[in-house]
């Protein structure tokens, strides 16, 4: 059984570089914003999800997860905990090996689809403040 360390680190470090990042927007006082600009620098491809899809840090956005036309390695959850249980479903049909609930998105029963569909999965984390701390 790996701890929750080992799955922030194994998601950041070993799963793949593409991004989906669910509530992403222009808005640069959103959480998301600011978050998706530490992952670009650490190396990650952001990829926009938001039903605007705007192009936000240079990256094309989508309105879906579904609407994006290559494979998605993680998917950076931040909607409300009422609303990310469909993104993890979503998440798990497009594929992706991992779902990332930012801080304050908590929602059980989609953490334990996540898992029993094999993916990996962390839930009330930023990895905007996990990154720095690998080393």
């Amino acid at each position: 059984m790996h701890s929750e360390t080992d799955t922030v680190r194994k998601i950041l470090t070993e799963l793949g570089d593409t991004w989906a990042i669910v509530g992403l927007s222009s808005n640069q006082r959103r959480a998301a914003y600011g978050v998706a600009e530490v992952l670009q620098r650490y190396g990650k491809r952001i990829v926009p999800v938001h039903p605007k899809a705007e192009t936000v840090h240079g990256q094309q956005g989508y309105p879906s997860l579904e609407a994006i036309p290559f494979e998605v390695d993680v998917v950076d959850v931040f909607v409300n905990s009422e609303l990310a249980g469909a993104v993890v479903d979503e998440a798990v049909g497009k594929g992706a090996k991992a779902v990332w609930f930012q801080l304050g998105v908590i929602d059980e029963a989609a953490y334990e689809r996540a898992r029993a569909a094999g993916l990996d999965m962390v839930m009330d984390r930023c990895p905007a403040i996990e990154i720095p701390r690998l080393g």
